[in-house]
């Protein structure tokens, strides 16, 4: 992951547009989007491989969980970024038919390092339009962490469901309700106060579809588009600690909103941010330790179509 500190604000035709007080369209999502990847390539990976649950897993590892290891499945992973739940899968399973997708170049050329020899499939393409891949021919789908960011997310559903088979699963990786993490509305209301400072109508419109963000909502809108399925959505928190600005400029990585702040701004937020998450506020600054929670929700659409 680069340094953010010495980048420049980030500028998008997505933050243009929400400064000139215009609302975003789907093409602006995906430039906003790109251009993240691009400048800080792989960044998901490491924040989330940092946080793990009381048992010790990562988020990863809990969404890999749903994989049967005994098994010649055919898995997709949607959105696979640099490929670590890909990687996980298949040192666990070298049966499994894996495939991942990614609209980002750069996120796929370090899941191609990464995955070299294994014969995963690695695809760029957008979610909404998986052209390459053929109709009932994936078991399991697998998203971490990017159906929150995805709009329009209807097709991409649609999508999902033409690929599964008629008894196949998709499960994915998003956010869990705030008041399950202690802390964590504060964090994420103390990266926004600062973002806001810069684009005041940042977080008013956020990225994505709003509905993945409530378990309600998630429910409701899984439901229609899978009206037959089984929907489970299930809950935990990961958290990590350590020294509190290294713990600080971690959790910011998990808030696409902190990409967008200037050095500057983001120096000050950060420093905040790490006396709100140290645990002793005694210590010095070189001595304090910090921990930051997250909470998490894991979502599981089983189908049963006849």
């Amino acid at each position: 992951m680069k340094d953010t500190n010495n980048q420049k604000g980030l500028n998008s035709i997505w933050t243009d547009s929400l400064a000139r007080n215009l609302y975003p369209d789907s093409y602006a999502l995906v430039d906003h989007l790109r251009t993240i990847h691009q400048e800080h390539t792989g960044f998901t990976e490491v924040c989330a491989s940092f946080c793990r649950d009381e048992t010790g897993r990562n988020s990863y590892e809990w969404l890999a969980e749903l994989v049967p290891n005994n098994e010649s499945l055919r898995v997709l992973d949607l959105a696979c970024g640099s490929g670590p739940l890909l990687k996980i899968l298949f040192d666990r399973n070298k049966n499994l038919n894996l495939k991942g997708v990614d609209m980002c170049p750069e996120e796929l050329a370090l899941a191609k390092t990464r995955l070299i020899n294994s014969g995963v499939n690695l695809i760029e393409s957008k979610a909404q339009k998986l052209t390459t891949i053929d109709d009932n021919s994936i078991d399991i789908v697998l998203c971490h962490w990017a159906l929150t960011l995805m709009d329009p997310i209807l097709p991409v559903l649609e999508e999902i469901r033409r690929v599964l088979t008629s008894e196949g699963q998709f499960v994915a990786l998003v956010d869990g309700p705030m008041s399950a993490a202690p802390n964590y509305k504060e964090v994420h209301d103390l990266i926004y106060s600062y973002v806001q400072k810069e684009i005041p109508n940042y977080g008013e419109i956020d990225l994505g579809d709003p509905r993945i963000r409530g378990s309600e909502s998630l429910s409701n809108l899984i439901h229609k588009a899978f009206p037959e399925a089984k929907v489970n959505i299930e809950t935990n928190v990961v958290s990590m600690e350590g020294p509190a600005i290294q713990v600080a400029e971690i959790a910011a990585g998990f808030f696409y909103a902190a990409f967008v702040l200037k050095p500057e701004s983001r120096k000050l937020m950060i420093t905040n941010l790490s006396e709100l998450l140290a645990i002793s506020k005694q210590s010095t600054d070189s001595q304090r330790q910090g921990r930051f929670s997250m909470p998490i929700n894991r979502l599981l659409v089983s189908l049963n179509i006849k």
